[in-house]
């Protein structure tokens, strides 16, 4: 069986066993871009879901936010732009004046986009207008931050940006969904929210792609729901379905709730639940299980866009993260992950300042996630030199090189990981994995491990998404 995997900026040809399986981490259909989308977002807008219409929700001279998705969410056509322009007519026709509107970019514990990136995502014409009323949402500065206090069911902590909190109306553009990990109360719970919210959903067992009975969301609505209590009003949401990371398939619009539930009832049908996958072809209609994955990492990350991987990025965020997920779901316990990749030593220490001291000094004493988060995620939380640079040098929190490690999480279920093509071997094996060659030297000691019959699944990855 010969496959083609992605491999860095290229590809990786390898020959598999005959008896080996393709398994798809992509969407079983594949949805069509829609035709006219300035049509399609003017239907969401005027037939919302579960809300009255913008028109019905403002007064003349009402203060109006827009919050939208930012450069992570890896959805590079024109949505944001449509979609913001769209609302800010509807705001118009209102009695609402495009100077009464402030944009605010969602970043949470990500990157702050300079004004270049964000004519990127949402055209150079809104930066141009709307100048100083275009912010990027810092989640450490308490001057813009609003504590709405715990939830009553489970006492989790709602803190919001103080926009939300004091404008007559608050809207939210999502610009795709990645499976079910984001949209819903995601949106402005974690995207205009501070690391102690984020917290209660960022950690190792609390992360979820799942579109089925998602866990993350679960408290994420409560969230949602308290907050709308306290601020005695509801979020008006724009959400987006993707074809690719170009072009919406899908665009709705009304409350948080209702906007979630359309887009995760169209996503059923795309993303059937992990456990069930089947194998493509050779009439196969049951999942089976697989003692041995095969699969390559490109080079592109959403925590990459504008910036380049590094090695936490390659082999853990995405090779285990992102990209594993289907391990847990079909693998048997102490399974290999056959994992191919150049991982280069670069380091972005501008956009991703505190990655590198993360990968010399904390994985070095411990890859348990669960170790790592007690010793270490509040400490580099609080780290003001890295802090300072998330605030004002373009760079990711510095909690976040914690959070990107959390996928380490798989390896209680994998047996090993073997990086075919490292080309510095010493990278894989900073973290305990194993390397090859090639494909077939990878294979072979697999094979010695788990047996010359071993159930074999080729992982087909979704093409990598870059602006």
């Amino acid at each position: 069986m010969n496959i083609e995997l992605p491999y860095g900026d290229a590809t990786l040809t390898a020959t598999l066993p005959e008896r080996a399986r393709t398994l798809s981490n992509t969407e079983a259909v594949t949805p069509t871009p829609l035709v006219d989308l300035d049509a399609a977002v003017a239907q969401a807008l005027a037939t919302p879901f579960g809300s009255p219409p913008v028109r019905a929700l403002v007064k003349p001279g009402a203060s109006v936010t827009i919050a939208f998705d930012d450069a992570t969410v890896p959805s590079y056509g024109p949505i944001r732009s449509v979609a913001i322009k769209a609302l800010l007519s509807e705001l118009e026709a209102a009695g609402v004046s495009r100077r009464r509107v402030t944009l605010i970019c969602a970043n949470a514990l990500h990157r702050k986009l300079r004004p270049a990136e964000l004519a990127r995502i949402i055209g150079a014409d809104l930066v141009a207008e709307f100048g100083e009323r275009l912010l990027c949402h810092d989640a450490e500065n308490p001057d813009v931050l609003v504590n709405l206090g715990p939830t009553p069911e489970h006492g989790y902590p709602v803190i919001t940006h103080r926009l939300v909190a004091e404008s007559d109306l608050t809207i939210y553009v999502n610009a795709g969904y990645m499976r079910g990990f984001n949209g819903g109360w995601k949106s402005v719970c974690v995207g205009l929210s501070t690391y102690d919210s984020i917290r209660v959903t960022h950690t190792p067992d609390g992360m979820s792609m799942s579109v089925h009975g998602n866990r993350m969301h679960v408290v994420l609505d409560e969230m949602g729901r308290h907050l709308e209590r306290r601020l005695g009003r509801r979020v008006f949401k724009v959400d987006t379905m993707l074809a690719d990371p170009h072009h919406a398939a899908q665009v709705v619009a009304g409350s948080v709730d209702d906007t979630r539930q359309a887009i995760l009832t169209a996503m059923a049908a795309l993303f059937p639940p992990r456990r069930e996958v089947a194998p493509e072809g050779r009439g196969a209609t049951a999942p089976e299980r697989f003692e041995v994955f095969v699969y390559g990492v490109a080079d592109a990350s959403p925590y990459a866009v504008f910036s380049h991987m590094n090695p936490i990025l390659t082999l853990i965020s995405s090779g285990l993260g992102y990209l594993g997920g289907l391990v847990e779901a079909v693998g048997t316990p102490g399974c290999t992950i056959i994992m191919a990749t150049p991982v280069p030593e670069r380091w972005d220490d501008v956009a991703h300042p505190s990655y590198r001291e993360v990968w010399e000094r904390v994985l070095p004493i411990t890859r348990d996630p669960y170790e790592i988060m007690r010793r270490f995620a509040d400490e580099y939380a609080r780290r003001p030199d890295y802090i300072e640079a998330y605030q004002t040098r373009f760079g990711f929190h510095p909690v976040h090189g914690i959070l990107a490690v959390y996928p380490l999480k798989r390896l209680s279920h994998v047996g090993r990981v073997i990086v075919v093509g490292a080309l510095d071997p010493a990278i894989p094996r900073h973290l305990g994995f194993e390397v090859a060659a090639s494909v077939e030297e990878a294979m072979a000691r697999a094979e010695s491990i788990h047996g010359r019959d071993c159930a074999i699944a080729h992982v087909r990855q979704p093409a990598p998404a870059r602006p």
